[in-house]
């Protein structure tokens, strides 16, 4: 018997700790009460993004769109609308400024300016079920590329697509596959990069919770285009969920012949095997990633040589973001056209951001290249909360800067962000406002970097602690205006001195901080002439130019 309607629960990370594992198990258990259990699946996927919102339950066919759904409402959804056909009004979305009831998500402000490729499938499959996965054209692609493409074509498609590596260096994708490829090696290997270690970035892990065939099949496309028959994804062992699923989905892919011998019957044999990380944020380096790969420890080497040159056990290796596999299905199905006619001359396709912060829609959001700040913020996020003032927005993690109001209708996109100090990073996005001392968000940032150093550098090692230090002395008050000229000094040896794009990136914070806030550094700094000791700023109130960064 034909299903007639599926309720859709999100089970990624963040609504499972709203208890949206009792709201589905609470569905099903009052669906078969009714005796609709052969009419009606209740159907656990991935992230749907709106995280302020959820729990989230969504009603097929009808296009229905609930939020913060509690395990106590379960009962009222199947006896309302699925039995009576009746929308429960009071669990729809209330649009906050004219105070409308929005029923379907596409018209939700949160989603009208989203675009989703590399989340298509999030919140709309079972990732625990390859059949689901395959009825949204899961797998077409490999199978396009195997029985009618050679090494070279593939690589060219990704070539013309534009795609640029998303977790955070940018480097053209189709770039780094034909370096690989024209390695001469009697093994090669393809490397999935999901050690996410950026605060408040959960972009990979939604993905491999929601999606985590799309990953595998890419990852197939690539070991293919290089000549690899070996892939590894690293992910960090603090991703439980997103592991369980990865384990289901390469077993399911084995079981159906999509991983293993003979893929296809081309000949073509493709394996993949899950390295576990113990979260360290220098991990995400590619060269250290592999030295965490072979058992050593994770620091990076000095380059050259690259890992397409000789990486996993000495072999040519290409190491890719979770995100960036999560494109390549689509470009192989819909062409390069289609990716490169989204986005900006130099940056193409779309990037997946964890919106946090002081932002009224928390989420995970993805959005065309070239979008501005001001529509993410505003348009997508909803605005500050509490009637707050924004005051600026940290990209990149620990590795990028602030940006602010001079900065919101600049186009997000790679050298954009870079022309002004910041970068795109993985795609964390922390919101702040006027209540946050951007001094102390500074020395949060310095200080996860300083903890995360491998200590392998001296400019890393050394350094960054020695900048933390200034900036413990300074916001405790005891800072003078040597502090910030030898904070400056230092910042700049340990960005052109340290090893990797730790150490390199690490005073990024510092240095934005110091560029747009410079008066909340005055104001730590103890002006001798003030009778009171007050802070340069609050007993001048007044700039002082001071240092120009």
């Amino acid at each position: 018997m034909a299903t007639r309607s599926n309720i859709l629960v999100c089970t990624g990370t963040g609504c499972l700790a709203g208890e949206s594992e009792k709201v589905a198990k609470n569905l099903e258990l009052i669906v078969k009460a009714r005796g609709y259990e052969n009419e009606v699946n209740v159907i656990k996927t991935g992230c749907f993004g709106f995280c302020e919102k959820g729990p989230i339950v969504k009603v097929e066919p009808d296009n229905v769109f609930y939020v913060s759904v509690g395990p106590k409402d379960a009962k009222e959804i199947v006896d309302e609308h699925i039995i009576k056909g009746r929308i429960v009004e009071r669990l729809l979305y209330r649009e906050p400024i004219k105070n409308e009831i929005v029923s379907r998500q596409e018209e939700m402000p949160f989603y009208k300016k989203q675009l989703r490729v590399a989340l298509r499938n999030c919140g709309l499959i079972n990732p625990e079920d390859i059949y689901e996965y395959i009825a949204f054209g899961g797998y077409e692609a490999l199978g396009k590329v195997l029985m009618s493409m050679t090494p070279e074509q593939v690589i060219e498609e990704v070539k013309k697509s534009g795609l640029r590596g998303r977790g955070g260096g940018g480097f053209p994708t189709g770039l780094k596959w034909d370096i690989t490829r024209k390695q001469q090696s009697p093994e090669k290997f393809i490397i999935c990069n999901a050690d996410e270690g950026d605060p408040g970035a959960f972009m990979d892990r939604s993905i491999l919770e929601g999606d985590p065939h799309s990953v595998i099949e890419a990852m197939a496309i690539g070991g293919y285009a290089i000549g690899a028959d070996k892939g590894l994804i690293y992910i960090r062992a603090e991703y439980p969920l997103a592991i369980a699923r990865l384990n289901i989905a390469i077993k399911q892919a084995k079981e159906h012949g999509l991983l293993g011998k003979n893929i296809f019957g081309t000949g073509f044999n493709f394996e993949i095997a899950i390295k576990f990380g113990a979260g360290a944020f220098v991990c995400g380096e590619e060269t250290a990633l592999i030295n965490s790969c072979e058992g050593k420890r994770g620091e990076p080497n000095y380059k050259p040589p690259y890992p397409a040159e000789e990486g996993y056990w000495g072999h040519p290796t290409c190491v890719n973001n979770v995100e960036t596999f999560a494109n390549i299905s689509q470009i192989i199905m819909r062409g390069a056209e289609w990716f490169s006619s989204m986005g900006t001359e130099r940056s193409k396709g779309t990037k997946v951001f964890a919106l946090a912060g002081k932002i009224k829609n928390v989420g995970l959001i993805e959005v065309p290249m070239g979008i501005t700040l001001r529509e993410i913020i505003y348009d997508i996020g909803g605005g500050i909360p509490g009637g707050h003032k924004f005051k600026a927005v940290q990209t990149g993690g620990p590795s990028g800067g602030v940006m602010t109001e001079e900065h919101l209708d600049i186009p997000i996109e790679y050298d954009s962000l870079l022309e002004i100090g910041s970068m795109m990073g993985s795609g964390g996005m922390i919101v702040m406002d006027e209540r946050d001392n951007m001094v102390k968000i500074a020395k949060f940032y310095l200080e996860f970097s300083m903890d995360e150093s491998c200590g392998r550098c001296t400019p890393c090692r050394i350094g960054t602690k020695r900048m933390y230090e200034i900036l413990n002395k300074i916001t405790s008050g005891k800072g003078t205006m040597s502090d910030i000229d030898a904070l400056k000094q230092l910042a700049y040896m340990v960005k052109d001195g340290s090893l990797c794009g730790l150490g390199q990136t690490a005073p990024n914070p510092v240095i934005s901080t110091l560029k747009h806030f410079w008066d909340e550094y005055m104001a730590f700094i103890k002006d001798e002439d003030s009778p009171r000791g007050e802070g340069r700023y609050e007993a001048k109130n007044k700039f002082k130019p001071g240092l120009k960064v």
